[in-house]
């Protein structure tokens, strides 16, 4: 897999490293790699070499937890193998781990989100104790207006995209690394000043295939407010909603209220699913403006 970094310097704090990588988003820490792509790039391509390498330079000789995610595609044959479809993503997981389990939440033949990750049957599950949690949003039909300014006719920097758009203030205590394509598109990483905590947005304007996708780690009771600030500051038409939380994270009751969360605003739910993994819990939802 070629890999075209953007900003090679990137940007760190005491616990992180993250850098933007054309349409990708990777974060490194001491025990924790997260590659977060769009497009048409082949993720699932760097496992043997990442691997490798974490062997080679880490000292790491095993992995404790997989976590690989993403929506359904708007055009699945334009992806490269093998990310054609989920079941040959799942085939190549599998060949690098045994305890591998797959899932798929929401409407098959509509909105859904597919989910790998380890689910050893015996023995007891490592890496529970550290707090952990995630929340992703995924947007899609998308407010014109708003996406054009994730384009070189509206602004002439990342900087000036970032703060038109209201990103900086989603969560302002990170710091942002920003980048605006040529002639359009928008990616920016964020991370903590002073603690392991990570934000990410990638923006695809064209009106055709709008998407805008939202992740983040910071440790919150309940991330209402943030998803509140995310759609509105993005406008979509529907979007996509995954909130994971161990049972040490400050988020452990998070899924559970999102669960009962029947609308946010002006948009709707239409779907809902709450999982209870070995070590995490999960809400999946989905999301419509009314009167959509």
């Amino acid at each position: 897999m070629e890999l075209f970094i953007l900003n090679a310097a990137g940007k760190q704090n005491d616990e992180c490293f993250a850098s933007i990588c054309s349409e990708s988003s990777m974060f490194v820490s001491q025990r924790r790699f997260i590659l977060k792509t769009c497009g048409t790039t082949t993720p699932l391509q760097c496992l043997e070499p990442l691997l490798l390498l974490v062997t080679k330079y880490a000292g790491f000789d095993a992995v404790e937890d997989v976590y690989y995610s993403r929506k359904n595609y708007k055009r699945p044959e334009l992806q490269q193998s093998p990310h054609c479809n989920f079941e040959q993503e799942v085939a190549v997981l599998d060949s690098f781990f045994k305890d591998g389990a797959a899932y798929c939440l929401g409407s098959v033949n509509r909105d859904c989100w597919y989910l790998y990750t380890l689910h050893p049957l015996r023995g007891p599950r490592r890496g529970t104790t550290e707090p952990d949690q995630t929340l992703e949003i995924m947007m899609t039909d998308l407010d014109p207006e708003i996406m054009s300014i994730f384009t070189r006719e509206e602004c002439s920097s990342a900087a000036e995209a970032t703060l038109r758009s209201g990103i900086d203030k989603l969560l302002p205590d990170m710091i942002i690394d920003d980048y605006l394509f040529e002639p359009c598109g928008y990616s920016m990483n964020g991370i903590s000043k002073t603690e392991g905590c990570y934000m990410t947005i990638h923006i695809t304007p064209e009106p055709e295939f709008s998407y805008v996708s939202f992740e983040s780690n910071v440790p919150l009771e309940s991330y209402k407010e943030v998803i509140m600030r995310v759609v509105k500051t993005f406008r979509p038409g529907k979007f996509v909603l995954a909130v994971f939380a161990n049972k040490t994270s400050v988020a452990a009751k998070a899924p559970r209220e999102l669960e009962k969360e029947a609308s946010f605003g002006d948009w709707l739910r239409h779907d809902v699913h709450y999982c209870r993994f070995k070590s995490y819990d999960l809400t999946y939802a989905l999301y419509s403006k009314f009167p959509s």
